[in-house]
């Protein structure tokens, strides 16, 4: 028998990539059905997807069963893989997320900040709902969540739903790695990678190739510097701040080490009236389901590139291979710490190394965090905890103090505004 996998957010733009890599890993990660969960206003956009996922399987000569679901439940029947990759909210959410923190002087992220904090408090609850229905019909199946904040929302599902077989991932760790791996001309199968930190506030500690770490050898290359910045006009990396500090940083961390060239960047694009990320997505999406709805198209179209997330696809089904085949391969995932680092709690997700096989994923020991990184780590763990805990308990007093604990925002005035505009603003989608 084949596996069962169940999307959750199956009319996703992304999910095209996934069934792609299915295909390709046919032999490997034989399916029998992949079924396609959404809400009903996302009907339309679920028959486009399931349409262009028929035609590809078909190219491909596979027997594969795509089906189309509104039942959550109905959908989770029998599974043994549930992807969760939705957003609450749509795009309309994430427009507001980057643009209302603006006005109040703060980076507009749609993970980062007070934007993340808002996608948290309307993602969690769902989350937790997903989660709970997965313990109910599907115990023994995996959830490999994707939807972000991922962090934070896989650190809500293992907290708040005992016994959940959840692992967070992102496309971003790969991503960086891969990058390296062009830039140097190296295979990726060559590559090892240690990666410490949490989902969007990551650093690479160790970059081995062949056995040899070259890690140093990038950090002082041109090419990373200038890749870190290509998109903040007139922005560089300071000389000797990366061999400084010693750890390739994810691209997020610029939000933290360039915030003022960041936040100028982001204003300067709104009064030029070129919008937010989210302004470019919808775009980018509206020209990807035109395509997607076209019956001669079988395959991705080029235009899946400029939605971002590249990588996705291979990083989902990476840990789903080592998962069903139990091999014990190394992969970047986010995970309770358990003991691999005294500097946090146990039951904090970290974004982290870890050894993937048929039992699940286990991070390697980290030992004490940089003390380079330690404190931003904290901070921003804080700020998480209490996110999560405002978004269960929906306590207003809670949800003040997790914004005044992340680090970009920074006073109780400005975190007090945020909250009241975010809260006032949430409740009109």
């Amino acid at each position: 028998m084949g596996l069962t996998i169940t999307v959750i957010g199956g009319g996703s733009s992304y999910t095209p990539e996934l069934m792609n890599g299915l295909l390709l890993r046919a032999e490997r990660l034989p399916t029998e059905s992949v079924r396609l969960v959404d809400i009903p206003e996302g009907r339309r956009r679920l028959e486009v997807v399931a349409g262009l996922l028929q035609r590809m399987a078909a190219k491909h000569g596979s027997r594969v069963k795509i089906e189309t679901y509104l039942d959550r439940r109905r959908a989770l029947r029998g599974a043994d893989v549930v992807i969760s990759q939705f957003r609450v909210g749509g795009l309309r959410a994430r427009s507001l997320d980057e643009k209302l923190p603006l006005r109040h002087g703060v980076i507009g992220q749609e993970t980062t900040g007070p934007g993340g904090f808002a996608k948290a408090l309307r993602t969690i609850p769902v989350a937790l709902e997903i989660a709970r229905d997965v313990m109910e019909v599907c115990p023994e199946a995996w959830l490999l969540n994707f939807t972000n904040p991922a962090g934070m929302v896989t650190e809500a599902v293992l907290r708040h739903v005992p016994g959940v077989k959840c692992l967070g991932l992102c496309n971003v760790p790969l991503s960086m790695v891969r990058a390296v791996c062009d830039r140097l001309g190296v295979a990726p199968s060559d590559v090892e990678v240690e990666m410490v930190g949490l989902n969007h506030l990551s650093w690479v500690r160790s970059l081995l190739v062949r056995g040899q770490d070259i890690l140093p050898a990038v950090l002082s290359s041109d090419l990373l510097k200038e890749e870190l910045v290509r998109n903040i006009p007139g922005a560089e990396v300071p000389p000797g701040f990366l061999e400084a500090l010693g750890m390739m940083p994810s691209p997020y961390l610029l939000y933290y080490y360039l915030h003022p060239q960041m936040l100028a960047k982001m204003k300067a694009d709104l009064r030029a009236g070129k919008g937010t990320r989210a302004d470019v997505v919808r775009d980018v999406e509206e020209r990807l389901f035109r395509s997607y709805a076209d019956p001669a198209v079988e395959d991705i179209p080029k235009e899946l590139a400029e939605r971002g997330g590249s990588y996705y696809s291979e990083a989902a089904l990476d840990v789903l291979d080592a998962l069903v085949n139990d091999l014990g391969t190394r992969h970047v995932l986010n995970v309770p710490n358990g003991s691999a680092t005294p500097d946090l709690p146990p039951q904090a997700v970290m974004e982290v190394t870890c050894v993937v096989d048929g039992e699940g994923a286990r991070p390697l020991p980290i030992g004490p965090l940089p003390t380079a990184v330690r404190g931003l780590v904290q901070h921003v763990k804080a700020y998480e905890e209490l996110t999560i805990e405002a978004a269960v308990s929906g306590d207003r007093e809670v949800a003040l103090l997790a914004l005044l604990n992340h680090p970009l925002v920074g006073d109780v005035t400005t975190a007090s505004g945020l909250l009241a505009d975010i809260l006032e603003k949430n409740q009109q989608l």
